[in-house]
């Protein structure tokens, strides 16, 4: 027999925790008391059998442990006269027990008939990972910039961030600066088509605006236009793409064809292989 609880269900009773522990804590929830000895070669047998099913119960009840050679006044109290002798407890009162090792359905079965097993405790779940801002990106990346200045890849990490925070201009400059190895990289190419959409929006009016328009005038293809480049910018992808491709369906000529460049220059820019399929397809289906 171990001295230590095998669980959180399972403790060991002494004369002095009795009271709190066995007969109060019984108000609360049934006790299960295990009368038992180290010499005891059916103690052996049960006590692992009913701390494996008192377990089992989810905290439903709890298994009291009394060393009958230790806690002699105990063991008279329930007037033992063999052991394993087992009680259970409820409501301060001992309501059934048996002697004798049982096996492990026994038990159970003894055990279903005044309580039912608890719902199992719902794993703790992974913390939520917040997503880095783009803000803290770019102070991350400064930092690592400074401690690794000759790393010219953080000089493209920082163009990209400076980018995803709405800063064009500090991004076209970190863009600007690199290296001709990197200046032809996936990401920078992706990154020199954003930063030509952010050129069209000069004087572009505010994304509310647009929208206002948009509800006076469903045929304002320009307020449709520059609004689809405001979200792309945001990185609102799709919902960007829906503006151009509902120009195109509307009118495919208008502006000598702008919604089908518009399409095709995101197509470009956009990092998500799944969604541009999608939309070549979209794009197909009303161009041919």
């Amino acid at each position: 027999m171990s001295a230590n609880p095998p669980s959180p269900y399972v403790f060991d009773a002494t004369e002095a925790n009795f009271q709190g522990e066995v007969i109060d804590a019984s108000f609360e929830q049934p006790i299960l008391v295990d009368l038992w000895a180290t010499w005891c070669g059916p103690c052996k047998t049960l006590g692992p059998i009913l701390e494996k099913v008192v377990d089992a119960f989810n905290g439903a009840v709890r298994l009291a442990k009394i060393d009958v050679d230790k806690e002699q006044a105990l063991a008279a109290a329930f007037g033992v006269r063999s052991i394993p002798t087992v009680v259970l407890i409820r409501d301060g009162q001992a309501v059934d027990g048996f002697n004798g090792a049982l096996p492990e359905g026994g038990v159970r079965e003894f055990l279903q008939r005044h309580v039912q097993p608890a719902p199992a405790p719902a794993e703790a779940s992974e913390p939520p990972v917040r997503e880095e801002t783009p803000a803290q990106a770019i102070a991350r990346i400064e930092q690592e910039i400074a401690a690794e200045p000759d790393k010219a890849e953080l000089r493209l990490d920082l163009a990209v961030a400076q980018m995803q925070a709405g800063n064009a201009a500090a991004a076209e400059a970190e863009l600007d600066a690199l290296p001709a190895n990197l200046a032809s990289d996936d990401r920078a190419r992706r990154l020199r088509g954003r930063l030509d959409f952010a050129h069209s929006l000069k004087d572009a009016p505010a994304i509310g605006e647009l929208r206002a328009r948009i509800e006076r005038n469903g045929a304002d293809y320009e307020a449709h236009d520059l609004l689809g480049v405001r979200l792309l910018v945001d990185g609102q992808v799709a919902a960007g793409l829906e503006q151009f491709l509902g120009v195109l369906k509307a009118d495919r000529n208008w502006n000598e064809g702008q919604a089908r460049k518009r399409l095709v220059a995101a197509f470009s820019v956009v990092d998500d292989e799944e969604l541009v399929g999608s939309y070549r397809r979209k794009m197909s289906s009303l161009l041919f």
